[in-house]
């Protein structure tokens, strides 16, 4: 194929709008999809986007809300810088053909039904019903689909980065075609990580499948620093069955009047305990509520709290949230009628490579944008509704960056193709598949909501056997999709253990029983790139 002018490795909310961006200025643009075009974390995101376009609210109100939720660890530049471009990336999706929740009677003018969620202290957040991401995913991936200028690549995962050691300069990367094997070394101007975040290094996850950490592991083997990787966030409220493990029961519930409550002996719904907890109960942010019920939990030995929602009338649920009511019915529970069963599960990750405001990493060439970043817009804990807004303010950014410099960037000249020597078949599979299960499991016991030095410890000793024991493997047989994952999940694993053992202190997302108070003084963990 021929070179892009810049290769787009993602293709959720940051990859797709960035891609867009570029492609609508002129540029060149070749678009790396794991598996489907819609395949990323943000089909699944229900809640909505943060953003001010309530007369009522301020910019001030949001950028307030979001460093209180940060914990004394936001940057607030990049937190200003986020909030200011909200309302203009919210036009652009309309502009884009993404169809919100209309509200007719808003008394802003704005027509769009604002509803609000946990540690906001407005209505704020812009919403397709309660399947945001997948308005946002669709219209978005058909026109990418569409667009001339944007090359897809579905069913493509990539290896790794082609980096310039000598000028630290990106040239490409080595793409794997998952369907029919083969590496290729693609060159490009630049390359713009989109890669999402690393929630699959748990056993219990909201995320899809391919949330393995991808980027933040490639950029970390390239050379770029890591930021704050111990800021693992677990959302609170992931519908407990056992076919359905990583449901999502948006915040947005609570933000509309669902409450917690311990289950009685038999079942049915007992005593609110998020008032015991926090002021502002159910809408506290995610970190605390994400605590409160884990503590619960392991206090009376059960599997699973309430949400209930059922005091609300049952017209206003199924048109506030048709497609969690529908699941739920699927699964024979109608949250009209009773409540939801619920446990925390690995969401969100708050750290990632380090990047400025134009979105520009440690390596020239090289962008990230999304959840594989480290912005410095969500600090210790992000605030709900806060993940869309970055991923497509700093698409915007690195994109008005791109379209500027790339004149002065020169096309790579033939790239060192993928080394084929080691390409021999393996009938041990199931090494891969055991790794991903012990890994994912020590990490979810040991690397969890609350953490002793002692469990993160023990959690440090299985990497590195798993990293000596993944890399022996790596290095001698025919790579495939589940190995290159397998790969990136041990070395994000590492990072965010060393960083959890690095922070002698107990700040948002990062609760230790041997650290339990939080220091004066807030600072970043930054764990320099590995050359």
């Amino acid at each position: 194929m021929d070179a892009p002018d810049v290769l787009v490795i993602g293709s959720g909310a940051a990859g797709l709008s960035c891609a867009l961006r570029l492609a609508q200025a002129g540029v060149a643009v070749t678009v790396v999809s794991k598996g489907p075009l819609t395949s990323g974390s943000t089909l699944w995101a229900q809640g909505g986007i943060s953003a001010v376009l309530d007369a009522e609210d301020s910019l001030e109100n949001h950028i307030r809300d979001t460093l209180v939720a940060g914990a004394g660890l936001c940057d607030e530049r990049a937190v200003r810088f986020a909030v200011e471009r909200g309302p203009d990336c919210i036009r652009w999706l309309i502009d884009q053909g993404v169809e919100f929740t209309r509200d007719e009677d808003d008394p802003s003018g704005n027509g769009l039904h604002l509803t609000r969620e946990g540690g906001h202290s407005h209505r704020r957040v812009v919403h397709a019903a309660d399947a945001t991401g997948r308005a946002v995913e669709t219209t978005l991936s058909g026109l990418v689909a569409a667009h001339p200028g944007i090359q897809v690549r579905e069913h493509t995962i990539a290896v790794d980065l082609i980096v310039d050691r000598k000028t630290r300069r990106a040239l490409g990367a080595y793409l794997l075609d998952s369907a029919h094997g083969g590496v290729e070394a693609v060159a490009a101007r630049a390359v713009v990580l989109a890669t999402g975040g690393a929630n699959q290094v748990y056993l219990y996850s909201s995320n899809p499948h391919g949330a393995s950490g991808d980027g933040i592991a490639m950029a970390w083997r390239a050379g770029c620093r890591i930021a704050n990787m111990e800021f693992m966030q677990f959302h609170p409220t992931c519908l407990y069955h056992p076919q359905a493990r990583n449901f999502l029961i948006s915040e947005a519930l609570r933000g509309e009047g669902a409450v917690l409550r311990l289950p009685n002996a038999d079942g049915s719904p007992g005593d609110r305990f998020m008032p015991a907890f926090d002021p502002r109960a159910e809408l506290a942010p995610r970190d605390i509520v994400a605590r409160a019920i884990d503590y619960e939990m392991k206090r009376l030995g059960i599997k699973y709290v309430l949400l209930d929602i059922s005091h609300k009338p049952a017209d206003f649920i199924r048109n506030h949230f048709p497609s969690i009511h529908a699941r739920c019915l699927e699964l024979g529970i109608d949250i009209t009628r009773e409540p939801i069963p619920v446990v925390p599960s690995a969401h969100f990750t708050c750290g990632g490579v380090v990047t400025d405001l134009a979105a520009r990493t440690d390596i020239d060439g090289l962008y990230a944008v999304g959840e594989v970043a480290c912005t410095g817009l969500h600090g210790a804990n992000r605030l709900a509704s806060n993940s869309l807004l970055e991923c497509l303010v700093f698409a915007a950014a690195a994109a008005q960056d791109l379209i500027a410099t790339l004149r002065g960037r020169p096309l790579p000249g033939p790239l060192q193709p993928w080394d084929e020597s080691r390409v021999r078949d393996s009938d041990e599979d199931v090494v891969v598949s055991h790794n991903w299960l012990e890994l994912r499991t020590f990490m979810w016991d040991y690397v969890g909501i609350v953490r002793t030095t002692k469990r993160l410890e023990r959690a440090r000793h299985r990497v590195e056997l798993l990293k000596q024991e993944i890399q022996e493997y790596y290095g001698n047989y025919r790579i495939s999709p589940d190995l290159v994952e397998l790969r990136n999940l041990v070395t994000v694993a590492d990072l965010i253990v060393r960083s959890a053992l690095s922070r002698r202190e107990s700040r948002g997302l990062h609760y230790t029983l041997d650290y339990p108070d939080t220091l004066a003084e807030a600072a970043p963990t930054i764990l320099p790139g590995r050359n």
